[in-house]
């Protein structure tokens, strides 16, 4: 086990990806990466990522960034909340440290939204410190080398893996060392019982690999099953001006702050209740009768919305309270839509 890191650093420097973030790897170029990384996949990311460090090049920037257009840089990679926890970070950034990420993991550890993967990330890479970063495929890849069953899911084996990860980490190359356990395990010691052993720089050392156990780890614990939740979209159209109607969401919960079109819990059945949700807004719903569009479903953490929807349009009016009137410029330039509506976005940009 102790040719581990020289055979991983070895076949890392040879095979490694060129990624914006990784061939100029300051902090802030770390921190932005990860972040959308924690949800999305490296190829859909890249051009979310060039064009957020593109128009906030530093943290002063995205501590200065007013919130609806950072919700539009972001509009695409879902979990608002990621980007929201950055800015903050960024302003306590620019408060406490002059616009400067600490060099220190405690510190780093400390600012809303980095945890521990994410500090260890930016710690190692960013500053060249020793830290773990141990994300699911570093999990999966010590799961496999020792052969071990436990779930990676419970916090004492994941405590009991990260130990292992630092007893191999060499003191002068940490970061190289944290992205290429990523890096194989992105590449090759692929999820989903499909490892490409034949490719991998560790597979003499493997003792899943010896035991034939490889394609079935890591384990994990049975995950909760999610709640469903039926919601009712409506696409409100101004008879006038030919704009959509938009409401805010409340600052708190899920999709914190963003816009959506009117959404009601539950599954308005038919025209006239339909115009009823939408009259408790205070829109005058006039007399149109609602025509019903596509079913759609969003699945989130821990829940899942079964959504159905109806078009309406209505007499000219000032939007209600909590709402606006947008057109085609304000949803593509201004207002930011959660992937949660991608279905019925369509209906709002073909009309």
């Amino acid at each position: 086990m102790e040719k581990i890191a020289p055979a991983l650093l070895d076949w890392f420097y040879r095979n490694r990806r060129s990624l914006p973030f990784r061939d100029d790897p300051t902090p802030y170029h770390i921190w932005v990466s990860e972040i959308m990384l924690q949800q999305t996949r490296v190829a859909a990311a890249l051009p979310y990522y060039e064009r957020f460090i593109r128009e906030l090049p530093d943290i002063p920037a995205l501590a200065a960034c007013p919130p609806e257009r950072l919700d539009k840089l972001w509009e695409g990679l879902g979990y608002y909340r990621r980007v929201h926890s950055m800015q903050k970070a960024a302003q306590q950034v620019c408060r406490q440290y002059g616009g400067h990420l600490p060099a220190s993991y405690d510190a780093l550890l400390a600012l809303p939204g980095i945890g521990p993967y994410t500090a260890g990330a930016i710690a190692s890479i960013g500053f060249g410190l020793a830290a773990p970063a141990v994300d699911g495929n570093v999990l999966r890849v010590f799961a496999r080398l020792y052969n071990d069953s436990g779930p990676i899911t419970d916090p004492a084996v994941k405590k009991r893996f990260t130990q292992r990860v630092m007893e191999h980490q060499p003191p002068d190359a940490p970061g190289d060392y944290n992205q290429a356990l990523m890096e194989l395990g992105a590449l090759v010691c692929l999820p989903g019982g499909a490892p490409l052993c034949a490719q991998c720089p560790l597979a003499a050392l493997c003792e899943g690999r010896k035991a034939g156990a490889a394609e079935a780890l890591p384990c994990k614990a049975a995950p909760k099953p999610r709640r469903v939740l039926p919601v009712t979209v409506a696409l409100v159209q101004n008879a006038a001006t030919g704009e959509w109607l938009l409401q805010k969401r409340p600052e708190g919960g899920l999709l914190a702050g963003l816009w959506q079109p009117p959404a009601f819990e539950g599954r308005l059945l038919d025209g006239p209740a339909v115009r009823q949700a939408l009259a408790a807004l205070g829109l005058d719903p006039g007399s149109g009768e609602p025509a019903p569009l596509p079913t759609a479903k969003h699945i989130f953490t821990h829940v899942e919305w079964r959504m159905s929807g109806w078009q309406l349009t209505v007499p000219d009016q000032p939007a209600p309270g909590g709402c606006v009137w947008a057109g085609r410029d304000g949803l593509e330039g201004r207002y930011a839509l959660p992937g949660a509506f991608k279905a019925y976005r369509k209906f709002l940009l073909e009309a």
